[in-house]
């Protein structure tokens, strides 16, 4: 028999509200009649630098005579898809120039009349044999990823082995190395196709004025991840959720601010209209369960049976959910106002991290593990026990468990972007590639039938290849992805 051992806490984590609505997202209104949330000032001096690690595990009470017993008062470990570790990050202030440059050797594969295709059937693991070999050799040569000296057989040995990890890798594919489905829809994308990807991305940083600084948060929307960025180098990656291509997540350049510990939630007028009022006709228990109040002018609360379901009456009113492990911003949310309304948060339903295609929100951006993405933005701002403390993983989690809402002002405002990089080259050479989700790089509008990349990440899109030669030039300016309407 051990002695003291703790009994595990069970969370029961209730999310019907945001699995209804597949939330990422909301509106940045202002929560009416809310209490007034506990705010944090930083202060100037503080210099103390929070660790970005997850809180660690409660160890088990130990005795002299028996091994300690070790049981974990969190819930179970969060399965997220892989992504690169890679330090160079996606966007740099040299990644204009850079891409650009990149598509005008691309331009020059395509002049010479790009590579071979493979059957979308081949598989070859690590140390076979296949003929079709020598035709995945050229290409890797052709794009950096083998040296044109490595020597030449029909064998996918360890040498080119690396190669197909440097092509998987620079394709945000698993890099196992074994030649199959996905990896081979990748290299069967058209180099025309590449180059438009190229000098597409290019175009959309014409006239970007984003502030670099030594610390900054890149998101780029097709990769679906987060980058936190420090002296040139991404000191973590994070696997996101983003828009679907219904409710696309928009290109913007803006500030953080603040981050909120157990935000609460205004529901969007037009989530009211499309998927509320229609709930609440057929479930008129609905938003009670869900802990979402009627809010109606002067902040007075409104009960749901006064309220006309068979009308739109309810869009006339503030819906907001309260705080809790249920709500659809889950238990932080990272403020970065910007005229289209959508920041990065937490959520309830985690499941969508575990998958490697994860456009599923209503325009917001979903964190994997934001809390410590929300601690990594602290750093240097004053703790909840006065000057001299710090926003550590054990504050953080302390501050959320007594599920008030706590707004902690940045000592220093930090730049963030969500870009639109399907095509973009790094400093060190490498051209990268991701799935044109949004269907904006082709140069018809037409996006059903247009020729949209997939690199195999994407297996429901359709491969229509347009007999298209871009030019060397950039494409002409491309439309900025439309804002969704402010939601989750």
């Amino acid at each position: 028999m051990f002695l003291g051992r703790r009994r595990r806490r069970s969370l029961a984590i209730s999310a019907p509200l945001s699995l209804l609505l597949g939330l990422t997202g909301a509106a940045a209104a202002q929560d009416v009649a809310s209490p007034p949330p506990k705010a944090i000032v930083p202060a100037a001096t503080a210099t103390t630098t929070v660790p970005t690690t997850a809180a660690p595990e409660m160890p088990a009470s130990e005795t002299a005579s028996m091994p300690a017993v070790k049981k974990s008062r969190e819930l179970p470990p969060l399965v997220i898809a892989k992504v690169s570790d890679d330090p160079v990050p996606t966007l740099s202030a040299s990644t204009f120039l850079d891409t650009l440059k990149m598509a005008e050797r691309y331009q020059g594969i395509v002049d010479a009349g790009g590579w071979a295709s493979l059957p979308a059937g081949l598989v070859v693991k690590p140390g076979g044999r296949d003929p079709l070999i020598l035709v995945l050799r050229r290409h890797l040569m052709l794009v950096g990823d083998l040296p044109a000296d490595a020597p030449v057989s029909d064998q996918l040995d360890s040498a080119l082995v690396a190669a197909v990890k440097s092509f998987q890798a620079r394709h945000g594919l698993p890099e196992t190395g074994l030649v199959g489905r996905q990896t081979v829809a990748a290299l069967n994308v058209p180099a025309a196709t590449r180059q438009r990807q190229l000098a597409a991305s290019a175009a959309r940083q014409l006239g970007s004025t984003f502030a670099f600084s030594d610390r900054y948060v890149v998101v780029n929307i097709p990769s679906a991840t987060v980058e936190a960025v420090e002296r040139g180098s991404v000191v973590r990656r994070y696997v996101a959720v983003v828009g679907k291509p219904d409710k696309a997540t928009p290109r913007i350049e803006a500030r953080i601010t603040d981050v909120n510990l157990n935000p609460t939630w205004t529901v969007p007028v037009s989530i009211i209209k499309k998927e509320i009022i229609p709930r609440m006709r057929k479930d008129p228990g609905y938003l009670a369960r869900e802990r979402i109040r009627i809010l109606g002018p002067g902040g007075v609360e409104v009960e749901p049976t006064a309220i006309d379901w068979a009308s739109e009456k309810a869009a006339t009113y503030t819906l907001r959910q309260d705080s809790g492990l249920d709500n659809s911003l889950g238990q932080v949310r990272i403020d970065m106002p910007n005229r289209q309304a959508v920041y990065m948060h937490d959520t309830p339903s985690k499941s969508l991290f575990a998958r490697d295609v994860r456009f599923h929100s209503h325009g917001c951006v979903r964190v994997a593990q934001v809390k410590e993405l929300a601690g990594w933005l602290l750093e240097g701002a004053q703790g909840p026990n006065g000057p001299g403390s710090s926003w550590g993983p054990i504050e953080i989690e302390t501050s959320i468990a007594t599920n008030e809402r706590v707004d902690i002002k940045l000592p220093k405002q930090v730049p963030v972007t969500f870009v639109y990089l399907t095509g973009y080259a790094t400093p060190d050479g490498r051209a990268h590639f991701r799935d044109d989700i949004y269907g904006i790089d082709s140069p018809s509008s037409a996006t059903s039938s247009a020729d949209v990349a997939a690199t195999g990440s994407v297996t429901t899109r359709p491969k229509t290849v347009a007999p298209v030669t871009p030019p060397v030039k950039p494409a002409p300016a491309v439309k900025a992805v439309p804002a969704p309407a402010p939601a989750l």
